[in-house]
């Protein structure tokens, strides 16, 4: 004797219908929009980071590179350095430090670079200090010349 096989239909949709109410109806939305989205977010933030690099780490108008110092004697410093400028026609005012084994600053100099046709130049000059300098250094430069050092 065979029992009547149970009827699969009924099981299923009581299956079906224990689902819905547990998760609900509708699949999942897809939120393509909510990725795109996302997508610009991050190349905007992107190309932020890679703009505020570029003017932090980047190329600049002024390069200066020390190219040595001599202690002439207990009061004096002579500093050789070359000044690299994009507009080499323009003045350029570069402040120069003699520094002692503190690193404290004792001597101060303001240097004029008048501009010229060359875009690197090698300058000397001489800082004269309070004490005995141990070092010397190029603590800037700037297009901004003070009235009291332009020429003529």
């Amino acid at each position: 004797m065979t029992e009547p096989a149970p009827d699969t239909t009924a099981a299923s949709a009581a299956a079906a219908a224990r689902h819905a109410d547990r998760y609900g109806t509708k699949p999942p939305a897809r939120r393509v929009w909510l990725l795109a989205l996302l997508g610009v977010g991050v190349l905007v933030a992107g190309l932020g980071v890679a703009f505020l690099g570029f003017q932090k780490y980047g190329p600049k108008a002024i390069e200066t590179e020390q190219l040595g110092y001599v202690v002439v004697d207990d009061s004096t410093l002579t500093v050789r350095m070359k000044i690299t400028r994009d507009e080499p026609q323009r003045d350029v005012v570069c402040i120069v430090r003699a520094m002692d084994r503190d690193t404290a600053e004792v001597g101060r100099r303001e240097v004029l670079v008048p501009g010229s046709e060359h875009t690197s130049l090698e300058v000397t000059t001489t800082v004269k200090s309070s004490s005995r300098a141990s070092a010397g250094d190029i603590y800037g430069c700037t297009e901004d010349v003070p009235g009291y050092l332009r020429l003529g």
